[in-house]
C-alpha cells in the first residue's frame, strides 16, 4: 500500500492530467462565452444533473438551508470564522505610508482591496464549507467590494450557511469550467470579477489557468497533497492518519512520507490498512492510495532537500527538532511543526488559510492571504529641495540611455524658470 517511489516519479504523478483535460475546458469556455446563463443551465443539468432556472441562489434559499444545519455546526463555522478574522487581520498592511527617506524626498506605498472577486466552493464528494471560509474571509478583511460565490448543485446546506457567514454577497449555483468561465467572462446573472480564487478539480483548475489572460487568479491549487517528514521519534499512526486525512478528499490526491528510519514505512502500511477499514470513503481512499509513495533519506540534510524539490502544498514535520528543519525548508504551501499539529486543524480553523497552491507551485505562489485581495502602489513625493538632491544623478542617467526628454523633464524643474 506505501511502496517506494522515487520522489521524481511522485512528482510527475502529482502534476499529470491538466494537459489531458484542456480541450474539453476550451469548449466549456467557448460555450459559457457564446451563451451565457441558457448554456450554464445546459452544462449544469448535462455534467451536475441538476437544471435551474435561476442560476443565483435566492435569500429564501440560505434562509432555508440555516433550517437544515444543527446550531452547534453553526456555532462551530462562526468559531471557524473568528479564528480565521483574526490570523487574516494580522496580515493586514497600511492603507498608505509615506516617509522622508531624506530630505525633500517622500516614498510609500499605497494598498486598495480590489473591487469584486469570485470564490470557487468545490461541492460534490464533500461539503467544502470550510472552503467558503477560507476563500471569503479574507476577502472581506481586505476590504474588497463585492464578493460572490459559485459551487456546483446542489449545493449542501452547510456550504450555504457558511458563505452566508463568511460574508459573501452573491452565491451561484455553478461548478466545474463553466463557473470559472462565468466569473472570469460575465454572463446576465453573474458579473465578472477582478480576480478568481479557491481550489477545484483538474477541470476547475485548468480554467483558471486558460483564463489568465482575462482575470487574475490566485495560482493552481488543485488535488490535495501532503508529504510528511518523519524520523524514529514519530508515531506510525499519526503518520497514517494524515496521509488518510489528505487521501480521502479525492482519487488523485498525492501523499508522500520522506523517512529517516527505515523501519518506519513498514509501520505506516500496517496503520494505513487498519484506519483505511474503519472509513467510509474507501473507494476514494483505494485510488488515492495509489498516488501514495515514500522514499528513504540517508541524512536530515538529504531529507530536507527532497522536501524542497516537492515543494508541497502541505508539509508536516515529524522529527525530534521540527524547529531546526523548519528554518530550513524553504517551498511549502502551509507547514504543520510537530507531531501534534494535525493538518484538519490548518484545515478548518486554526486560523491559517488552507487554499494553497498544489503540484510543486509552492515554490513560486504563496497560499491564499489578505495580500491576494489587494493592489499595491508606489507613491513618491519629492520637493524642490528633494530633486536638487537627485537631480544630478537621474539626468545623467537618462542621457547614457539617449532618452533627452526624461533628463529635461528635470531639467526644467531645477532651473525654476517659467517659459510660457
Amino acid at each position: 500500500m506505501l511502496g517506494e517511489i522515487p520522489l521524481e516519479e511522485w512528482i510527475a504523478n502529482r502534476s499529470a492530467g491538466l494537459s489531458s483535460v484542456k480541450p474539453a475546458v476550451e469548449e466549456i469556455i467557448a460555450r459559457v462565452r457564446e451563451g451565457g446563463d441558457a448554456a450554464l443551465r445546459e452544462l449544469t443539468q448535462k455534467f451536475d444533473g441538476v437544471f435551474r432556472k435561476n442560476v443565483r441562489v435566492t435569500r429564501d434559499e440560505i434562509e432555508n438551508a440555516y433550517s437544515c444545519v444543527d446550531d452547534r455546526l453553526i456555532e462551530s463555522l462562526e468559531d471557524a470564522r473568528s479564528r480565521i478574522t483574526r490570523f487574516h487581520e494580522m496580515q493586514r498592511q497600511r492603507n498608505l505610508w509615506l516617509e522622508e527617506i531624506e530630505p525633500g524626498v517622500f516614498l510609500g506605498m499605497r494598498t486598495v482591496p480590489l473591487d469584486r472577486i469570485g470564490a470557487y466552493v468545490p461541492g460534490g464528494r464533500a461539503a467544502y464549507a470550510s472552503t467558503a471560509l477560507m476563500t471569503v474571509i479574507p476577502a472581506r478583511v481586505a476590504g474588497v467590494g463585492s464578493v460572490c460565490c459559485c459551487s456546483p448543485p446542489p449545493i449542501a446546506p452547510l456550504s450555504l450557511v457558511a458563505m452566508d457567514i463568511a460574508g459573501a454577497d452573491e452565491v451561484f449555483a455553478v461548478g466545474g469550467a463553466q463557473a470559472v468561465a462565468a466569473m472570469a467572462l460575465g454572463t446576465e446573472s453573474i458579473r465578472p470579477v477582478q480576480k478568481i480564487v479557491g481550489p477545484g478539480n483538474v477541470y476547475v483548475t485548468t480554467a483558471k489557468m486558460v483564463l489568465r489572460d482575462v482575470v487574475e487568479i490566485d495560482f493552481p491549487a488543485g488535488p490535495s497533497e501532503i508529504v510528511i517528514l518523519a524520523d524514529g521519534s514519530a508515531r506510525p499512526d499519526f503518520i497514517a492518519a494524515d496521509i488518510i486525512a489528505q487521501a480521502e478528499h479525492d482519487p488523485k490526491a498525492a501523499c508522500y512520507l520522506v523517512a529517516l528510519d527505515p523501519s518506519l514505512p513498514g509501520k505506516v502500511t500496517r496503520e494505513i490498512g487498519l484506519q483505511v477499514g474503519e472509513s467510509p470513503r474507501k473507494e476514494i481512499l483505494r485510488k488515492a492510495l495509489e498516488n501514495t509513495g515514500y522514499t528513504l533519506a540517508a541524512s536530515l540534510e538529504e531529507a530536507i532537500t527532497l522536501i524542497n524539490k516537492a515543494a508541497p502544498e502541505h508539509l508536516s514535520l515529524q522529527v525530534s527538532d521540527p524547529l531546526h528543519v523548519l528554518m530550513k525548508a524553504r517551498y511549502a504551501g502551509s507547514v504543520f511543526v510537530g507531531s501534534y499539529s494535525a493538518v484538519a486543524c490548518g484545515d478548518y480553523g486554526s486560523g491559517t488559510n488552507h487554499v494553497l497552491p498544489t503540484a510543486g507551485y509552492a515554490s513560486t505562489h504563496s497560499g491564499l492571504d489578505v495580500m491576494h485581495f489587494c493592489t499595491r502602489s508606489t507613491i513618491q513625493m519629492v520637493d524642490r529641495e528633494g530633486l536638487g538632491r537627485i537631480a544630478d544623478m537621474v539626468e545623467r542617467l537618462a542621457y547614457a540611455e539617449g532618452l533627452e526628454g526624461h533628463a529635461r523633464s528635470v531639467r526644467i524643474r531645477r532651473s525654476g524658470e517659467r517659459k510660457n
